[in-house]
């Protein structure tokens, strides 16, 4: 099974990757520590904040990994907001069946009220260097941006409305 965990900043995909490993004990691959191990290799000119580009530098190596994992029976959850909202579309049908995709995204009356407490979690499992671009305004753009697309795309959304514990406590299983 490939368990694709995709979202905005700060939605808890690397947490909720995480609690999974823990449960399953399947391994994740982050796909931040593979950009930023093509960025400060020199394999790439992009940079950390070229968010599109780095979508389509990205996805074809993520796409084949998780091809392989499949062909080879083996498990991993994939995290990271560089899955396009195209993502299913370059698999074939025989591939679908392995992969469940889980999409978090927070809604703006959620970002409003817990704004606070969704920057002091920002480090709960890995150490954020700068967080100072982080502000209730760009996250509610970020989440809007893939609510939108995903839900077009025809994926689920799992909205994180009330609390972050029991938004994603169905996706543990």
């Amino acid at each position: 099974m490939i368990i694709l965990i995709t979202g905005a900043s700060h939605t808890g995909k690397t947490l909720l990757a995480q609690k999974m490993l823990e449960k399953y004990k399947y391994p994740y691959l982050s796909i931040d520590h593979l950009k930023m191990g093509l960025i400060r290799s020199g394999n790439t000119e992009l940079t950390p904040e070229d968010d599109g580009p780095l979508t389509e530098y990205l996805w074809p190596i993520v796409r084949e990994i998780v091809k392989t994992s499949i062909e080879n029976r083996q498990n991993l959850i994939v995290e990271g907001c560089y899955i396009p909202f195209r993502w299913r579309r370059e698999f074939d049908e025989g591939y679908l069946p392995s992969i469940r995709f889980i999409c978090l995204a927070m809604t703006d009356q959620y970002i409003d009220s817990h704004f606070e407490a969704i920057k002091a979690h920002g480090c709960e499992i890995e150490a954020r260097l700068d967080d100072s671009w982080c502000t209730a305004e760009q996250l509610k753009k970020d989440n809007r941006q893939m609510i939108e697309g995903f839900q077009t795309a025809g994926e689920q959304v799992t909205l994180i409305t009330e609390n972050y514990a029991d938004s994603i406590i169905g996706l543990l299983g």
